[in-house]
């Protein structure tokens, strides 16, 4: 009975594997699994169909479960049998470390294995290493994936050129697909050549269209989908380029197409954020959501994580989010200890809240515990004491940065700080200790010691120090004898010292035959330009002399030409004196007469009651007071019904209404005399 049974299962398994067999062939992996788990059911230990089910379960994609079938059943599925699958499910569940020891402690490196090897050194950005590797491929290797392995060669120096700025070699590869051409423009951006590499990416873009177009199930928006990377790229180039507006319309444009990569989004997102700075932040908090997609961390390299990561901080700082931003820089300064802008974030946001001693503190601790950063860090240090109006503490800081003492962009600005601060001694003793620089380190005749040395004088003389500046004058002059220019600057020196030297060397000027130009005065004086020049005067003799200072006599005597007076001014009258004021304004108005049978209408506030006109006829009331008081005298205020209306009143006192009256005036206010 059992011989009997175990030739019936053998019957069974035999079904069982031409079932896998055949759904292997279709591609039905699936199906193909269901027929390995009942061999499975069979004879759980074999070996075959254990390599089986990893397979199947690796094409469906599930690498997961795969992975724990290996590790379930280590007793059967030793590292010489099923290596390259292990290693291949921890390579795509980003377990990469894991994987290059899979792939390390394999008994027999296979060529599968090498393919995996090359893929997992370029994930952990061993780059030599890698091209090494994929190097050795192409050597030994004779089959129709030889074009896949030049596109991650190529994109293996791209990256080289990029990340680790290293110029890459030329590799002889033909760029005759899309891919090929995309990574050689990429390795152009990072050697700086921008316009090569547009150039690059246009013809990629059209080999791409070629090749994509020859597939009739292919659609125009797959295509477009597929350029999408190639056209990121092209905005990358002309974001660089400062094209921002042209960079960010193309950028959007692939947002709107949606692609599934999400390192592209990632990086498209970024870039739009950079453009938009502290502008337009509602925009970039928005696109800061497509940086936080699952699996961005393993489509992008470190440095691009880093950079998002960095902007991420910045944008919390200008959006005022300051624990955000302390937290977001802070975690990358334990990440990267060593690098500066996490601290420079930091210390940034220090200042935007009013901690500029607890900033300077934060960036000189920094420096004391990082001295190969020290020089960027102190050049911010001293911007912020300046900005706090400390200069003198600025100039220290700056002159505490040895690497950088004699560099002519620091004397120089140091040079204008101290002048700022009227301290030229310490002026002086920074170009001193410069010049003493070049002369140690360089050849005393350095074009950068010279231009020093003659800064120096310049600004020796300029302050009063003629003789430091002859000396520094005298050595320029000694290294280049025929040096007119300096000569002469000496001979000016020493005229305000010592003018006897200045006789003795202005005999080494060269004569004025030698330094005669051949000019021809007519036409000069002819020409277009001279007529706008004022001709300078020179000697005069005779005749001519006598005329120019008749001249001179004449317009000596001229004399301020006189104010034009009224018709009717008469000198024996004296003239009004409130002939400045409008008329409705002097104390003598009386009105317009508007007719004896109309009444008149009075000016008053909206709603008041109209009197009659014998009320308002000044004539029948000896006493009454004038209707607008003279200037300086008091406004009396009655409850009558014949009181002036408000915009009639005049001020109270004069001094208080000459502005106004002034002003009046100019405006032509109507007077007489």
């Amino acid at each position: 009975k059992m011989a009997a049974a175990a030739g019936a299962a053998a019957t069974a398994a035999g079904g069982l594997w031409s079932e896998v067999n055949r759904c292997g062939q279709n591609g039905d992996f699936a199906r193909a699994l269901k027929s390995v788990n009942k061999i499975l059911q069979i004879n759980k230990d074999d070996v075959t169909a254990l390599q089986c089910k990893v397979v199947c379960l690796i094409q469906n994609g599930n690498f997961k479960e795969a992975l724990g079938v290996i590790n379930t059943h280590t007793k059967v599925l030793t590292s010489d049998v099923i290596a390259f699958e292990k290693a291949y499910c921890e390579y795509r569940l980003n377990r990469i470390e894991s994987a290059l020891k899979t792939i390390q402690s394999a008994s027999q490196q296979t060529d599968k294995l090498k393919e995996l090897y090359g893929q997992v050194l370029y994930r952990l950005e061993r780059y030599d290493d890698c091209l090494t590797a994929y190097r050795d491929l192409i050597r030994n290797s004779q089959d129709e994936y030889e074009e896949e392995r030049k596109t991650n060669l190529s994109a293996v120096v791209a990256a080289q050129s990029t990340w680790e700025k290293v110029v890459p070699e030329d590799l002889g590869l033909r760029e005759a697909t899309y891919e090929l051409c995309y990574n050689s423009a990429c390795a152009l951006i990072g050697q700086g050549k921008l316009n090569e590499a547009m150039k690059k990416l246009q013809k990629a873009e059209e080999l791409c269209r070629q090749s994509l177009s020859e597939d009739s199930d292919v659609t125009e928006e797959d295509i477009e989908a597929e350029l999408a990377i190639i056209h990121g790229q092209m905005a990358y180039i002309m974001q660089l380029q400062g094209r921002t507006e042209d960079a960010l319309q193309l950028y959007n444009q692939i947002i709107k197409l949606k692609p599934t990569d999400v390192g592209l989004l990632a990086v498209i997102a970024n870039n739009i954020i950079t453009i938009n700075k502290d502008q337009n932040v509602f925009d970039s908090k928005k696109k800061v959501k497509l940086t936080n997609a699952e699996g961005v961390e393993h489509k992008l390299s470190k440095k691009q994580l880093q950079a998002i990561e960095f902007n991420k901080a910045l944008l919390a700082m200008y959006t005022n989010q300051a624990d955000q931003c302390r937290k977001l820089s802070a975690s990358l300064q334990s990440q990267s200890p060593e690098h500066l802008l996490p601290v420079l974030i930091q210390a940034a946001q220090l200042c935007r809240e009013k901690q500029h001693a607890k900033a300077v503190g934060l960036l000189q601790d920094f420096a004391d515990q990082h001295p190969a950063n020290a020089a960027e860090i102190k050049l911010t240090m001293a911007q912020l004491k300046i900005a706090q109006g400390s200069v003198t503490k600025a100039c220290m800081i700056l002159r505490s940065i040895e690497e950088l003492q004699h560099k002519p962009g620091m004397v120089s600005a140091l040079v204008t700080m101290y002048s700022h601060e009227e301290d030229i001694d310490s002026a002086i003793e920074v170009f001193t200790q410069a010049i003493q620089w070049y002369q140690q380190h360089q050849a005393p005749k350095s074009p950068v010691h010279l231009s020093l040395i003659r800064e120096a004088a310049n600004f020796k003389l300029k302050h009063g120090r003629k003789k430091e500046a002859i000396s520094d004058l005298e050595e320029l002059w000694k290294q280049n004898p025929k040096d007119v220019h300096t000569l002469a600057q000496l001979i000016s020196a020493y005229s305000l010292v010592d003018p006897e030297k200045a006789k003795v060397l202005s005999k080494h000027l060269p004569s004025s035959d030698t330094m005669s130009l051949k000019v021809d005065v007519d036409a000069l004086e002819n020409s277009h330009g001279a007529t706008y020049v004022r001709k300078k005067a020179g000697k005069l003799t005779g005749d001519n002399q006598q005329k120019e200072q008749g001249q001179g006599e004449v317009k000596k005597k001229k004399k301020k030409k006189k104010g034009k007076l009224p018709k009717n001014y008469d000198p024996k009258v004296t003239p009004d004196p409130e002939r400045w004021l409008p008329m409705r304004e002097r104390s003598y108005y009386r009105g317009r007469k508007k007719g004896k049978k109309k009444d008149q209408v009075g000016k008053g506030t909206q709603g008041s009651t109209t009197t009659g006109s014998s009320e308002l006829d000044a004539s029948r009331t000896a006493s009454s007071p004038p209707t607008s008081p003279r200037p300086g005298s008091g406004v009396a205020v009655s409850t009558t019904s014949n009181v002036i209306p408000p915009r009639h009143q005049k001020p109270a006192g004069a001094p208080a209404t000459k502005k106004k009256q002034q002003q009046k005036k100019k405006k032509g206010a109507k007077g007489g005399w």
